[in-house]
């Protein structure tokens, strides 16, 4: 019995001596594979550490790897077009709506503007496919990664045929195809400061960038490509986290100061400013919240770090190795917003974006300046004692401040013409008591065009002087202030007919 125990012990012993010996020649086996896998990397010939990996800086303009008849004619268009060979009244034709809203000499800003797209994927394919459609003749498209299956939830233009190809010959594919005009620079790099001199540089007769899209989803890449930007004084614009979000209505265009709810701008605006870049950047970013239902980025599960550490996973150094969680229609909204901005600012359009979060605290210490303002008329012009006016509401939204802030009155006092503490106040004394009761509610009556945007010292004064101490508007204000708000009230008297149609 002694000795059947001790057998089947040296049988257990040399079992486990032999799986471990399997187990350590695997990982032997895949450490060497992946080495190998690196060393085929190309490396900088200019680095001094055979560690420092990049991709093979190459342009891809050659022929596609799965050319089709369509392509082969479309190819030969775009060869036509671009040689002169290609009707200019055609061109303007398929231009024609953005030439009628932008005018002819803006459009002939567009048709003339260098445009460089770092990241094609979701939101940069987007931008870069309505910067196409809309006039802009030369782009750069600068992307080291292919078309997947996955790629196509999100993508402007890819179709089943294009998976395996480079993202910007894909782009470059399916754009001839619809503007064989624009002519293509097609990079197939990874962006990073070593590169930048390059990839942000003159077109090939010498055009200097107009504009500059960062549609990177790699913190480290992005902070060197607007950093690079900023201090060269090349006009750029980034494009902050589509993934995880949801609702359009709260996507924004602003500084990158303002873009506080936003991750990925948080952790971005932190770095620019360790390297002394606070604001001047616009970005596209959302102010949603996120909350129980909705996606979010998940942890790594745990059989994953079995397979090596965190680093090996990725396709690239420091490069996310998570699926991130993106509904389809969200890197659209945010590349069209993108497009959008470099449309309007190439072509001189004006542009009257809505104001960020700070913004939307004046708007609402607007209503409560104007709701105490209010209380104070009403007790002036109301008989029945000091509580006549106690629980006072003014029909005033945040919406309709920002309306009449931002739009009627471009964000400046209407009396110093200074965008700095603004509020809304009435400009003329009632003649008689503007309270009105609706279901037991105390409200004001108020209509926007009745209201006028100062600064609050000014405000202030406006209600001692005018609106409690009977100053004619004449004795205080000049005639070229009257003049002001009144040719102001007559651009808001459409909307207040429209929208403030029941009080």
């Amino acid at each position: 019995m002694s000795s059947k125990i001790q057998l089947a012990a040296a049988a257990a012993a040399s079992a486990a001596v032999t799986a471990g010996a399997i187990l350590s020649y695997q990982r032997l086996q895949k450490e060497t594979e992946l080495s190998r896998l690196k060393q085929s990397i190309p490396t900088d010939p200019s680095s001094s550490s055979p560690s420092d990996l990049l991709l093979p800086r190459v342009k891809r303009n050659g022929p596609l790897p799965k050319p089709d008849k369509e392509d082969e004619h479309n190819r030969l268009l775009a060869e036509r077009a671009q040689n002169g060979d290609f009707d200019e009244e055609l061109i303007l034709e398929q231009l024609a709506r953005n030439r009628v809203f932008l005018g002819p000499d803006g459009l002939d800003k567009l048709r003339n503007a260098f445009i460089i797209v770092v990241g094609v994927g979701g939101v940069g394919s987007h931008a870069s496919t309505a910067l196409a459609r809309s006039g802009v003749s030369k782009l750069r498209l600068v992307d080291f990664d292919q078309v997947s299956l996955s790629s196509l939830n999100r993508h402007a233009v890819a179709t089943l045929a294009d998976v395996g190809i480079s993202k910007v010959q894909c782009l470059q594919r399916r754009l001839m195809a619809i503007t064989p005009w624009v002519r293509f620079d097609l990079r197939l790099q990874k962006f990073d400061g070593s590169v930048a001199d390059d990839l942000l540089g003159p077109w090939q007769d010498g055009q200097k960038p107009d504009f500059v899209i960062d549609a990177i989803d790699n913190i480290d890449s992005k902070v060197e490509l607007l950093k690079y930007c900023y201090d060269h004084g090349i006009p750029v614009i980034s494009s902050m986290g589509a993934g995880t979000k949801s609702d359009p209505t709260k996507v924004m265009v602003g500084d990158i100061s303002e873009s506080t709810d936003d991750g990925l701008s948080r952790a971005t605006r932190r770095k620019l400013k360790l390297l002394g870049v606070a604001s001047g950047i616009p970005v596209v970013y959302s102010t949603e919240k996120m909350g129980e239902g909705k996606a979010a980025l998940l942890p790594i599960a745990v059989e994953e770090f079995q397979k090596g550490s965190v680093g090996d996973l990725g396709p690239l150094p420091d490069f996310r190795v998570r699926i991130l969680p993106v509904l389809g229609t969200m890197p659209a909204f945010f590349g069209y917003a993108v497009a959008n901005h470099i449309i309007l600012k190439i072509s001189g359009y004006p542009i009257d974006y809505a104001g960020g979060k700070a913004r939307f605290k004046l708007y609402d210490a607007t209503i409560a300046f104007l709701q105490s303002s209010e209380e104070k008329v009403v007790r002036a012009t109301t008989a029945g004692g000091p509580d006549v006016a106690h629980g006072l509401r003014v029909p005033v939204t945040q919406g309709d401040v920002e309306f009449l802030i931002e739009e009627a009155y471009r964000g400046r006092s209407v009396v110093s013409d200074l965008p700095t503490r603004l509020v809304l106040i009435r400009w003329e004394r009632p003649a008689e008591s503007t309270l009105v009761q609706i279901d037991g509610q105390k409200s004001s009556r108020l209509r926007p065009e009745e209201l006028v945007c100062m600064t609050k010292d000014e405000a202030a004064r406006h209600l001692k002087d005018v609106l409690l101490g009977g100053k004619a508007l004449g004795e205080v204000y000049s005639g070229e202030v009257i003049e002001k708000v009144e040719a102001t009230r007559k651009r808001i008297e459409r909307y207040a007919r429209i929208f403030w149609a029941g009080f």
